[in-house]
């Protein structure tokens, strides 16, 4: 049985109304991913006759009504105006998290080389971002969970990066041996008591929870800082944690510290220049 794809957009809408925020918005990106389709395609195709009864269209509108994310649906999410793979064994890319893309690249020169370590790799965003932005670097991506590292090969194998990219497996630092000169993270900093919207079940929950008080994996990340006299270390931080950080930090001697907002002006990281001499 076939509908217009207009009648099948409006059914969409009304069964996501009370689930999701933005229903009419949702029922047409839903619709354009199960087509494959662009906005351009949906707008001028209204009148197209959809098979409704398709079971992968019935599963995806029954799952996003549960509200499991459309992205982990669709496989695909945009970040920093590229395309990327994702599911469920990756946190889907926030775009707050642009924001550390642009203050890394504020604060290194694309000429030169330099050794990047990120932690937490995830889908590998962050690390395939800014290989593109900086030809000279190397990278050694690291993350705890292999879920999330098959995610992250597959993007940076998209993008021709495996040779500049190296991941590994491992808790923090643990399995890099090798000199840093930058290290970067979007580590979880979420505290386990903090009430969340209830898409954020279906993500992993080990990339959102960072402890107790959700500053401790930013704290021990600091610690190898110093440990491991690392000169310059970018992370993205809760946007309520930036008296923690600046109280951490007294311990140790700094060269700068310098903390950045996103687009609502919510402190959401920092970036961190430290004189170990």
């Amino acid at each position: 049985m076939s509908k217009r794809l207009k009648e099948l957009h409006e059914e969409i809408t009304q069964s996501l109304k009370g689930v999701v925020e933005s229903p009419r918005r949702e029922a047409e990106l839903l619709l354009m991913g199960y087509l494959k389709k662009d906005q351009l395609y949906f707008i001028t195709h209204l009148n197209d006759q959809i098979d409704e009864k398709d079971p992968e269209l019935l599963e995806w509108v029954a799952k996003r009504s549960q509200n499991i994310p459309l992205e982990y649906l669709t496989n695909r999410v945009s970040f920093y105006s590229r395309e990327f793979y994702i599911d469920g064994g990756a946190l889907i890319p926030r775009p707050e998290t642009e924001h550390l893309i642009d203050e890394v690249l504020a604060r290194v020169s694309a000429d030169t080389s330099f050794n990047v370590v990120e932690v937490g790799v995830g889908s590998g965003i962050i690390s395939i971002m800014l290989a593109l932005h900086l030809p000279y670097a190397r990278f050694i991506a690291v993350d705890i969970s292999p879920h999330a590292l098959r995610v992250a090969r597959r993007n940076i194998e998209a993008f021709g990066l495996s040779e500049r990219i190296e991941l590994r497996e491992g808790d923090l630092l643990s399995c890099v041996s090798e000199k840093i000169d930058l290290l970067v993270s979007n580590p979880p900093y979420i505290a386990l008591d903090a009430p969340l919207e209830s898409n954020l079940s279906y993500e992993p929950q080990n990339a959102l929870f960072g402890g107790k008080s959700g500053d401790e994996i930013i704290r021990r990340l600091l610690d190898e800082v110093y440990n491991r006299k690392i000169p310059q270390f970018i992370c993205e931080m809760g946007y309520d944690q930036r008296i923690k950080v600046e109280e951490y930090l007294k311990k140790f001697a700094l060269q700068s510290l310098e903390f950045y907002t996103d687009l609502a002006s919510f402190d959401r990281g920092f970036a961190l220049k430290v004189n170990h001499e």
